[in-house]
């Protein structure tokens, strides 16, 4: 084993979150972020008090009725509500998580716990209360308790490095001394040994960040120790995950034993781990698995798992759970920092735009639990009820969880590899800013209707004139590319990679992108054969009913084909077919929304059936907000499908 005190920070990350960086963003989903702050984020913890309550009586009677992963709540809600604070700077939420930390660190024991269960059950992953209907996984009393305190310890670390607090971080420390001193280098306790081990082996990913704030052997060292035990089997028969020798060996992350979303975390561990320890196989691993699950379990919408699990088959047509797609989207931000892909930064805008949004409700009151690729959209206190528990009514494991898909947006929008330069990977309207060095801040303000609109245009303010490189990212779907500075065409702007602008720049340079913005598609197979998706630069089309009332005999005519991807044996009984070879040479044409009474959708074309029929299709993310059910998998007239341009999937090999 590799410690800490053998070689100290070997490796980093090519990229990272700007110095100082901040992100205003405006339009549409600028909205969304203002609504999920005021109608959740400032709202969840008062209006379900046991998401802190079940801490402070977790030692007496009679014990609360709890699902195992309970203790997550609290961090899952603190890191989503950290990070949009800092990506929309609201003062008022700041202020409403200072009071939700201080109260949080009130309720932790003299040894450092900060969970749910009572005293004798402190860390054994085990619980003394019997299995509930609808729960998933573990034998009968078995809790996810290491889980919950890897989330606890996460939120109160995100906290310390956006505001400084000590005490935040001393909350953390002590929680990383707990598990020390329960599990590290004590042979017959091992963390693998207490059940449910890709969600129990997660604090592998908090101690290694822990690590770079508190240099502690026993850290970095539980850490590396936890990652050994991703290929160990108990005496009783509890198997890990493999997520380490099995990518180097070849396999698939769905071949894996445990190829579960919430191993994705433990997984984060190895390349924390890596950024210490700099050990090569680690960091190997690790990207084999990003690229294994781009390539083999994405789905059209940007969306992660199906049935809560990798199988292989992006098609797929189990659940797509909205905690999946928030664990892929945070792997994909330490993939981008740590190769500087920009294919990984078009898989965040994929799937943001299409999943994280669609997955919340416009006036961010609610989310789902699923989002299907076809289907109908249900809140996650409906599909997920059985969570729900006296005190905490609106909590579960997604509902505490979405809001980081926007927060992650703080981490990806503006980036920087501190030589004095800046990479822009956010597309849309509002202000960026950051230090590209020290007395040295630059404005990038965006005027677009981007993503509806193919036109960016944008003012850069340095602080004064100066010399920097500004990398552009050009999405790999947008074949044909114009890039001007001050009216004068860039030359070498290429489709999936990085443009360079490194000049000197004056306050009010001006830079216009136009994205290329013809369809592209994605033909389907398995489940999905005989229909496709249509993609409008980065957004994935979706037919709603409720823009089309007509074109289907009747609504369990939509809904049956939705939610089981039935066959379509008789293609006169559906009137939907989208005339492919129509698409491709005259494209999609904008029309205004009609449809005012309810929410807008954030894009809305027409385009022709087969049989001529106007058609319109609506951006996947405002698909079903209403309740009406919805296709983004689209039976289409004969054509030649193969010769369709497709840039959306599957990824290309690295």
């Amino acid at each position: 084993m590799i410690m800490a005190s053998d070689k100290e920070y070997p490796a980093s990350d090519v990229l990272a979150r700007a110095d100082g960086s901040e992100l205003r963003i405006e339009g549409p989903i600028g909205a969304y972020i203002e609504n999920l702050v005021t109608q959740w984020l400032l709202r969840a913890p008062d209006a379900n008090p046991a998401m802190l309550e079940m801490m402070r009586d977790r030692d007496h009677s009679p014990l609360r009725e709890m699902i195992p992963w309970a203790g997550e709540f609290a961090g899952k809600y603190l890191t989503g509500a950290v990070e949009v604070m800092r990506l929309c700077g609201d003062e008022q939420l700041r202020r409403h998580l200072d009071i939700f930390v201080r109260r949080l660190l009130s309720l932790q024991a003299e040894d450092g716990y900060l969970g749910p269960w009572p005293k004798a059950y402190r860390l054994t992953n085990r619980r003394p209360t019997p299995r509930i209907q609808g729960e998933r996984g573990g034998a009968t009393d078995w809790s996810w308790d290491t889980w919950g305190h890897y989330h606890v310890m996460m939120g109160l670390m995100h906290w310390h490095e956006a505001t400084g607090s000590r005490a935040a971080l001393d909350g953390a420390v002590r929680i990383a001394d707990l598990m020390c001193s329960k599990y590290f280098r004590r042979r017959k306790v091992r963390l693998v040994d207490t059940g449910s081990t890709e969600m129990n082996l997660a604090p592998a990913h908090g101690l290694a960040r822990l690590y770079r704030r508190k240099k502690s052997d026993a850290y970095i060292g539980l850490a590396r120790q936890i990652i050994d035990e991703f290929k160990e089997e108990s005496p009783i028969g509890i198997v890990a995950g493999n997520y380490l020798q099995g990518p180097l060996d070849g396999a698939e992350f769905y071949e894996l034993p445990l190829p579960r979303w919430e191993s994705l975390h433990p997984i984060m561990g190895m390349i924390e781990t890596w950024r210490t320890t700099g050990e090569a196989e680690l960091r190997t691993a690790f990207e084999r698995i990003w690229w294994s699950i781009a390539r083999n379990d994405r789905h059209n919408n940007g969306g992660f798992t199906s049935g809560e699990k990798a199988t292989g088959n992006p098609y797929d047509r189990n659940a797509i759970e909205t905690c999946c797609t928030i664990a892929w989207s945070a792997m994909s931000v330490e993939m981008l920092k740590l190769t500087a892909n920009p294919i990984v930064a078009d898989e965040l805008e994929l799937s943001f735009l299409n999943s994280v949004l669609g997955m919340h409700a416009p006036l961010g009151r609610c989310c789902t639990y699923n989002t299907p690729m076809d289907g109908v959209r249900r809140g996650s206190t409906q599909d997920i009820q059985f969570q729900s528990r006296e005190g905490s009514p609106e909590l579960n494991c997604c509902s505490v969880n979405s809001a980081r898909g926007f927060g992650l947006i703080s981490e990806w929008g503006l980036m920087s590899s501190g030589a004095g330069d800046l990479t822009l990977n956010w597309y849309g309207p509002g202000q960026l800013q950051a230090n590209v060095r020290k007395g040295l801040n630059v404005s990038l303000a965006q005027v677009t209707s981007y993503p509806a609109g193919r036109d960016v245009h944008i003012t850069v303010r340095p602080q004064r004139v100066a010399r920097f490189r500004l990398r552009l990212r050009i999405p790999r779907w947008s074949r044909r590319t114009r890039v001007e500075v001050n009216q004068d065409r860039v030359d070498g702007v290429r489709p999936g990679e990085y443009l360079d602008l490194d000049r000197t720049w004056r306050k009010g340079d001006a830079i216009k992108i136009s994205f290329d913005f013809r369809p592209h598609f994605w033909v389907g197979e398995k489940e999905c054969r005989g229909r496709l998706s249509v993609y409008r630069g980065p957004l994935l089309l979706a037919f709603d009913q409720r823009y089309n009332l007509g074109l289907l005999p009747n609504r369990d005519d939509l809904q049956r084909h939705a939610a089981w991807g039935a066959e379509i044996k008789n293609k006169a009984e559906i009137r939907d077919l989208i005339n492919v070879p129509a698409l491709g040479a005259v494209g999609l044409k904008l029309r205004k929304s009609r449809w005012k009474e309810w929410a807008e959708p954030m894009l809305l074309v027409k385009c022709a059936a087969s049989d001529g029929t106007e058609i319109h299709l609506c951006d996947f993310a405002s698909a079903g907000d209403t309740g009406s059910p919805y296709l983004s998998w689209l039976p289409y007239a004969d054509a030649d499908v193969a010769s369709l341009p497709s840039y959306i999937h599957p990824c290309p090999d690295h």
